[in-house]
């Protein structure tokens, strides 16, 4: 009943936006033909309705039967129109704002001969409206490009970080890390082949996989098995649990129906050949020297996501490792826990944000969203003898697209000195 509610609000919410924005639409065909602007307002009130239709069918009917490219791209199609159309009504609010001034003015500086009616009607400002229409063009082309090419456009970002105790064998130790996958916004496994082999031609002695597997359901990743299978290193897979791995965000008929599912997925890691670590360590050895990957699963210190790692039972007996890499899933981990705690962590391996899938990025300048949810949102961050590298996502969730931050792969190479 609650979620019924909530759709409801939310419906009415999406038409009075319909409604707000159609203004700007009636004011540019002012001088048009009856028959032209006929036609518009049916293609805009047509597509509103099937928008509502898409929006509401999911409280209505189940959609996990539905082709998954309809669920993935349908879904998305619209919410990029909802998107652009907030977008310039925000212009559109400028244009009521300059109406709403002259209109008090009206009332100060109207000429005695001119009758009442006309001196206090304020016409809309044809130019703003059509900036604001104009406005909400740029974001549905740039999300559209987004789907079509940002998607899947991977970026290979190589780092070279210097851990002073790392062991003399260890020198040069080359690690990639990918991370949220998010199998169930895949629709086929052409693009997980394609990431890797790019990982293949790195030539990375391990590999890290800091989690979000899947969107919720272990079942996910049943098409993609055989390419994610190929994700591998000389030296071992080494991964760790997301928020979204939990089943956290599905409404299961009872608790064991989701330990279930949480069971399965672990299963998953083992199929591929990757070490899944739930809040445990395992040593890497070269020759005599050893070092520590932990991995803990996950622990969200922002927006209530949640708490499940315990870094104390991962950390401990890890004393005599001269060098500790942690992966965990959520970044704000880093500086809410492990910078207050745990000091002797040298490199922290985290994604989670997907850089918010849209932002800008050039040489000596990012910006997205993101960074005002979390301070740390994308790429490498120190603080005095400790890091933190925050991988973009290689997958995506919601918008199937990138605008702006590419999904990526990290190289990140350790020495000495």
């Amino acid at each position: 009943m609650a979620s019924s509610i909530r759709f409801l609000i939310i419906g009415v919410i999406l038409l009075l936006i319909d409604w707000y924005f159609y203004q700007a639409i009636i004011t540019i065909l002012k001088g048009a033909t009856v028959y032209k602007k006929a036609v518009v307002s049916y293609i805009y009130w047509g597509f509103t309705a099937f928008s509502l239709l898409v929006f509401l069918t999911p409280t209505v009917f189940t959609m996990d039967n539905w082709p998954k490219y309809m669920r993935v791209y349908l879904f998305a199609f619209v919410l990029m129109v909802v998107i652009s159309k907030i977008i310039g009504s925000l212009f559109l609010a400028t244009d009521d704002i300059i109406r709403l001034f002259r209109w008090i003015g009206s009332y100060f500086t109207a000429p005695a001969e001119v009758p009442t009616e006309n001196v206090h009607r304020i016409s809309r400002l044809k130019f703003l409206n059509q900036v604001a229409v104009g406005m909400a063009a740029v974001p549905f082309v740039a999300f559209l490009y987004g789907m079509v090419r940002g998607a899947f456009d991977y970026k290979v970002h190589k780092v070279k970080v210097v851990l002073p105790n790392l062991p003399e064998s260890f020198n040069g130790l080359r690690i990639v890390q990918i991370s949220d996958i998010h199998s169930g916004s895949f629709v086929s496994d052409e693009h997980i082949l394609e990431a890797s082999k790019i990982i293949e031609q790195q030539k990375p002695d391990l590999v890290f996989f800091t989690g979000d597997l899947v969107n919720n359901r272990a079942s996910e990743t049943e098409p993609l098995i055989s390419a994610l299978s190929k994700i591998q290193a000389p030296m071992g897979v080494y991964s760790t649990l997301g928020n979204h791995d939990y089943g956290d965000y599905v409404s299961w008929e009872s608790k064991e129906e989701k330990q279930k599912n949480l069971n399965n997925l672990k299963d998953v890691h083992a199929q591929l050949g990757w070490r899944l670590l739930m809040n445990e360590h395992v040593a890497l050895t070269r020759g005599d020297d050893r070092i520590a990957v932990i991995g803990i699963e996950n622990w969200g210190g922002n927006l209530n996501f949640p708490k499940y790692g315990d870094m104390k039972k991962a950390h401990a007996d890890t004393s005599h490792f001269p060098v500790k890499l942690l992966l965990s899933h959520d970044p704000s981990h880093w500086s809410m826990q492990v910078k207050q705690e745990y000091k002797d962590v040298d490199i922290t391996f985290s994604g989670h944000t997907h850089g918010f899938q849209f932002g800008v990025e050039i040489p000596g300048f990012k910006w997205s969203p993101s960074q005002y949810v979390y301070k740390q949102w994308a790429g490498l961050y120190q603080d005095g003898n400790q890091y933190l590298y925050v991988n973009r996502g290689l997958g995506f969730l919601g918008y199937p697209g990138r605008v702006g931050i590419m999904p990526e792969i990290t190289v990140m190479e350790l020495y000495n000195a």
